[in-house]
């Protein structure tokens, strides 16, 4: 007997999962035995749902959310001794795992491309106690997103970020930062840091072009800027994709590596587009993790 859990969260997308839930369960139970449906009340109730199905041996485990959602159900299921396959329809502003796995972005199309044949293995990555299927960015980009309003979200999508972003660093507040990457230190004055897991950060799907979600590898990024005009100077790097080093932008593969700040500034990160932990930051691979539904794109 096949069972599956689909967590919804009610707040997501403006408050219209709910305008999805109907189709999700049809959808699912044309597949499954049974099909059960909790709906989240607070942070940390879909990681907590997610979780328990781990523990009752669920065959498969949904959500319906953003990416802070998305994020809790796959955290529920990391390093479980037994872990459900996971799926999940996108609600969020950005879906950047979505957009990594080649899936419809919107939520209907999503449903309806759901293909219970179709799946791929997905690296998860660690950031001390803490799970991401993403992204974490140290510096003046978690700044940035901190600041970009439930307003600016809804009136220019995921630009908002880049806009915000764009605005911090022309702050230029500069950090050094020690890094012991794979066995190697590396010192490093930027304004920002990136690690990524997939292709697609912050909406643009071409950030990253050589990252895949199973390669077993994280990919850090970090700006060469200890001045506004170095700063500028990064930019084009930034849209047009990172793929190598160059005088402006450094880049990288690793599997682990240790994250502190000098002088002793308690820099904050962020993880997924949430609040993380301060620094120092110790952030591994968990190498084709999880089995996650997929249903591509035409």
């Amino acid at each position: 007997m096949k069972k599956a859990l689909l967590v919804v969260n009610p707040s997501a997308g403006g408050e219209k999962a709910q305008e999805f839930q109907k189709a999700a369960v049809e959808k699912l139970e044309s597949y499954f035995d049974e099909v059960e449906v909790k709906e989240t009340k607070k942070g940390g109730d879909a990681r907590d749902f997610a979780r328990a199905a781990a523990q009752d041996k669920l065959d498969s485990v949904f959500v319906i959310g953003g990416d802070g959602t998305v994020n809790e159900g796959i955290s529920g299921l990391a390093e479980q001794d037994y872990r459900p396959k996971f799926g999940f329809f996108p609600l969020g502003t950005v879906n950047d795992l979505a957009r990594a796995l080649n899936m419809p972005i919107n939520p209907k199309e999503a449903i309806e491309a759901l293909d219970f044949e179709q799946t791929k293995s997905l690296d998860i990555g660690k950031i001390n106690d803490r799970y991401f299927m993403n992204v974490v960015a140290v510096g003046s980009i978690p700044e940035a997103v901190r600041d970009v309003s439930v307003e600016e979200k809804k009136k220019f999508g995921k630009m908002a970020y880049l806009i915000s972003g764009l605005k911090k660093i022309a702050q230029n507040e500069t950090y050094h930062f020690d890094l012991e990457v794979d066995g190697e230190t590396i010192s490093v004055e930027s304004t920002t840091i990136i690690i990524g897991l997939t292709n697609s950060i912050g909406g643009h799907e071409h950030f990253l072009p050589e990252a895949n979600v199973n390669d077993g590898l994280l990919h850090l990024v970090y700006l060469k800027d200890k001045n506004l005009m170095e700063s500028l100077k990064a930019v084009p790097s930034l849209v047009q994709g990172v793929s190598e080093s160059n005088d402006s932008i450094g880049y990288r593969t690793f599997t682990k590596a240790y994250i502190e700040g000098k002088p002793e500034k308690h820099l904050g990160s962020n993880v997924d587009g949430d609040e993380g932990d301060k620094l120092p930051l110790t952030i591994s691979i968990l190498p084709a993790h999880l089995e996650a539904y997929c249903g591509l794109l035409d």
